[in-house]
């Protein structure tokens, strides 16, 4: 299922379009961290979206099959896909769908930055929900099959829409924002990087999410 969430931005096109009281050529769309993706993917495919946000970005299917930095090769993936496929028979067998797991909890000694970044985000009252899969007990294992086989962006080169891509200088995640920004065509293209920032910082620190960028970028796109 998650692999289709920018449906569910474009069923919200669907509504604002056809609302009275909301005009249709002036719809925009901010995505954060893996909904970064699917935003910038839902503007490849909907031309009514005019601008796009997408703030400390990932490409889901990218790290998927390809793993952090582009580490994993076919036989790293092979593995992956053989893993998956057997979980789906066990999940069928079991009649319920097993969880990857959240964010560890305890940390391990040896954790990079970004692990203890999201540690402080999703295990602490700053991030915590009880209904927050990165909080809990993580999304189905099986969700990330079909990204394997997909890359989300094939066509984001063709977007003629506004796009204002932003990622924090120290964040894990910047390349994902960096090779996407490469591909777009346009003037209407902007790539920003905030100086000294996390990939979380960009969830909710309000000192550093350029708020006034993000309200001009729409106020010029958007007229």
């Amino acid at each position: 299922m998650r692999n289709f969430l920018w449906t569910a931005a474009l069923a919200a096109v669907d509504y604002l379009s056809t609302r009275e009281d909301a005009d249709p050529g002036r719809i925009g769309i901010v995505g954060i961290c893996g909904w970064g993706g699917f935003a910038l993917n839902a503007a490849a495919i909907d031309t009514r979206i005019r601008a796009t946000v997408a703030s400390t970005m990932y490409d889901m299917s990218r790290v998927t099959a390809n793993g952090y930095f582009d580490t994993m090769d076919s036989e790293a993936r092979y593995r992956l896909r053989r893993e998956l496929s057997a979980q789906r028979t066990a999940d069928a067998r079991s009649g319920s769908c097993a969880r990857a797991g959240g964010v560890a909890d305890p940390l391990p000694e040896d954790a990079p930055q970004f692990v203890r970044d999201y540690h402080a985000y999703y295990k602490t009252p700053r991030g915590y929900h009880e209904r927050s899969l990165n909080s809990n007990d993580g999304w189905n294992k099986t969700s990330a099959l079909s990204f394997v086989n997909m890359p989300i962006l094939a066509y984001s080169d063709e977007i003629r829409s506004a796009v204002l891509l932003i990622h924090g200088e120290k964040a894990h995640s910047r390349y994902f924002s960096e090779d996407a920004f490469k591909r777009l065509m346009g003037s209407n293209k902007e790539l920003m990087i905030v100086p000294g920032a996390s990939h979380t910082d960009l969830y909710d620190n309000s000192a550093v999410i350029p708020f006034d960028r993000m309200e001009s970028f729409f106020r010029e796109n958007l007229q």
